[in-house]
């Protein structure tokens, strides 16, 4: 299996290099409007949103942002295949102009936009950060009626265009249920609130790429991704940043498309590719060692496992995960300026297949897994924040 990934430096406004329902998947982060630090890229776009903040006029500046912004939705709308799916990270803004503090709903005025133009919208993420200081108030502090909330979270809008995607042939069914995920992944990804991914720091060449990669962990795109796409996928990201985006979807088998204005942060997005083969299959390890320890887990609180996976031969909780496998990945290569190449073994890893006879995929006497191949010692995962050191 090879997968193909091509970066676009150019804006994302008119992606003349993609025909008409061309990708599968969307998984961005715009610039956050309304967030001080971007005033002069937004201002750069449309001098309208300029002499509004010199005006003191917070909501019409808000507003001619997202007008230089509805364009990119209007392509991804053309770009997804029926029943593509797109999921936006976004965080509201709060921002104190003329002595009026305020909030500004970005994932507000994004989703109005994206059902205007014929998305439908599905059900939200919750992306509890938990990246502010202790204290839980702003403005006077102990003296009502003047304080604030403060915001520990983002949202992860998902939505669909038309209907729910059908998987015609046998091929594509067979890949379908390859990209299966655990029964107990599915437990933690599809709860509207994610508590378990934090936010995270990635080192950039300057202070100034920093404040304008608007970088999420390396894990939130590969969640999403394994949630919503199949293997051999297009994923799509119209604002790469630093390219976390591509590379989840490597880490996950599908293909992927990127634009990005910033030009100068093409040498930090490519200075990622030596490391993505093992960065990946550590992250792939880890789900299947996660994995080896849940089912050891039920086994120890007398609790049975009906079904057999095909390929690793190890417990399973449902008949749909019978067929997953997670290709771990061979190589990573330039193949041209800004395409990437990535090979992938088609033979699940051989150190997480139980060495038994194969048995039918209805396991009606299960054998509990050896304790000396699932030690229950916590490991810290630091894999996002390897993959991005500088």
């Amino acid at each position: 299996m090879e997968t193909n990934h091509n970066l676009f430096f150019k804006d994302a406004k008119k992606m003349d290099d993609l025909p008409d329902g061309c990708v599968d998947l969307v998984v961005t982060s715009p610039p956050y409007r309304m967030i001080e630090t971007w005033d002069e890229l937004f201002t750069q776009q449309n001098s309208r949103i300029g002499k509004a903040l010199s005006k003191n006029d917070g909501l019409l500046a808000f507003e001619w942002m997202h007008r230089e912004l509805d364009p990119v939705w209007n392509e991804v709308s053309r770009v997804l295949t029926k029943g593509g799916l797109a999921c936006i990270n976004i965080g509201d803004a709060t921002r104190t102009i003329n002595e009026r503090f305020s909030l500004y709903p970005n994932h507000s005025r994004i989703l109005t936009h994206m059902q205007k133009i014929g998305l439908f919208a599905l059900p939200v993420i919750l992306w509890r950060k938990q990246t502010n200081a202790p204290n839980k108030f702003m403005g006077s502090g102990m003296m009502p009626p003047g304080a604030y909330v403060t915001l520990e979270h983002e949202y992860v809008l998902i939505l669909r265009k038309g209907n729910k995607r059908i998987f015609k042939s046998d091929e594509n069914r067979q890949l379908r249920r390859e990209s299966a995920y655990f029964w107990e992944e599915r437990n933690t990804w599809f709860s509207d609130v994610w508590m378990d991914l934090k936010g995270t720091t990635q080192s950039l060449y300057d202070s100034r790429t920093r404040a304008r990669s608007a970088a999420f962990p390396f894990e939130l795109p590969y969640r999403l991704i394994t949630m919503f796409s199949v293997k051999g996928d297009t994923v799509l990201d119209p604002f790469v940043g630093v390219g976390t985006t591509l590379y989840a979807a490597m880490a996950a088998g599908r293909n992927s498309i990127g634009y990005e204005l910033d030009t100068s942060l093409e040498k930090q997005i490519i200075s990622h590719l030596p490391k993505i083969v093992a960065f990946s299959n550590n992250r792939i390890n880890q789900r299947l060692k996660m994995h080896g320890r849940f089912v050891q887990d039920r086994y120890e609180q007398g609790k049975t496992i009906k079904y057999t996976n095909k390929h690793y031969q190890f417990p399973v909780i449902t008949r749909q995960e019978t067929d997953l496998m997670i290709n771990g990945l061979k190589a990573a290569r330039l193949s041209e300026k800004n395409t990437f190449q990535v090979e992938y073994f088609d033979e699940p890893q051989s150190q997480f297949v139980e060495k038994r006879e194969p048995v039918s995929v209805l396991r009606s006497d299960p054998v509990p897994m050896k304790k000396s191949t699932l030690r229950k010692k916590k490991e810290k995962n630091h894999l996002q924040q390897s993959l991005f050191k500088p």
